[in-house]
């Protein structure tokens, strides 16, 4: 039995074959859950898109191919190309409505950006009595267009209140729903009255968010309110004053309830009154409504109304530059 190596025999030692560890066993789900599928997010958009595609989408992509064709109610009508935008620039009822959809734009929009600002700061003060005062300005807000409308008629009429009080102060009857400019002014009333709950309640989370050390900063170097409002108020609350203009520049250009209301279903005396959006509903409703000039003007108001959009935003952006 060898129990020593001599001094030239050299020790090797056999290399041990590599061992392959066993596979991972595979990983199981835990009980309860689900693999996701790579369609699983389109499924849950699928009831939002399908409505979106039904109710905004093809009406929105049929109204464009109408507006290339002489299509009535009853009939498809034949394609004539760019015959109804070539009429509409020569239709003198289009500029009438272009005129006063861009005249209560102009009307309204500052109105509705200032006033519900005005009123957010009465509002977010605790006073006494102030919750009852939230509410009430909200009110016009939950009401009905319809019901606003009329009860404005039945005010501004020649026989209505406010005629009424006119005459026992011994002044004379203003036609408030007679003369072409004093009812479209009544509208753009009707319209900032209705709209001022709604803009007040956006500018109310952004004024919460205005620190309230800037006001104390500039109460102590001497500013009043007004320098107040102009260089702290005003700067912090920007961007919602942007999203307002943008909200009811929008509103202001597709007016047509409060018009229709107050002037009636002809657009006032003679029409001078008609909005673009009146416009569209007298040419392409009733039986011999002309669907494809109808449906070329809802082009041009859609075209205008996005131009409008990117004019605000546009302007937003050279400020902040």
């Amino acid at each position: 039995m060898k129990t020593g190596m001599t001094p030239g025999e050299r020790f090797t030692v056999a290399e041990a074959p590599a061992v392959t560890p066993p596979p991972a066993p595979a990983r199981r789900p835990a009980r309860g859950t689900r693999t996701q599928l790579p369609s699983s997010p389109w499924l849950f958009l699928a009831p939002g898109l399908l409505i979106v595609a039904a109710f905004s989408l093809y009406p929105f992509l049929s109204t464009v191919a109408h507006s290339f064709t002489d299509a009535r109610t009853l009939t498809a009508g034949q394609f004539v190309g760019g015959a109804n935008y070539r009429e509409l620039i020569h239709d003198a009822m289009f500029w009438t409505g272009l005129r006063n959809s861009l005249l209560y734009v102009l009307g309204v929009v500052p109105l509705l950006v200032m006033l519900p600002l005005l009123l957010a700061m009465l509002v977010q003060r605790h006073l006494p009595g102030i919750t009852f005062f939230r509410a009430a300005f909200y009110t016009p807000v939950v009401a009905s267009v319809v019901v606003v409308g009329l009860i404005w008629v039945w005010l501004l009429d020649d026989r209505g209140l406010i005629n009424a009080l006119l005459e026992g102060l011994g002044f004379g009857k203003v036609g408030f729903l007679s003369d072409p400019w004093l009812l479209l002014l009544s509208a753009m009333a009707v319209t900032v009255w209705k709209g001022l709950g709604y803009y007040m309640i956006i500018y109310l989370p952004a004024l919460a968010n205005v620190p309230r050390e800037l006001h104390e900063a500039c109460a102590v170097d001497g500013a009043g309110a007004v320098r107040r409002f102009l260089t702290v108020t005003v700067p912090a609350v920007r961007s919602t004053m942007v999203l307002v203009a943008a909200l009811s520049s929008v509103g202001a250009f597709k007016v047509f309830s409060e018009v229709y209301l107050m002037a009636g279903p002809t657009g006032g005396p003679g029409g001078e009154d008609t909005t673009l959006v009146m416009l569209v509903q007298q040419v392409g409703t009733g039986l011999s409504g002309r669907v494809g000039y109808a449906s070329a003007l809802s082009v041009v108001v859609f075209v205008l109304t996005l131009g409008l959009m990117l004019l605000v935003l546009r302007a937003n952006r050279k400020e902040d530059a």
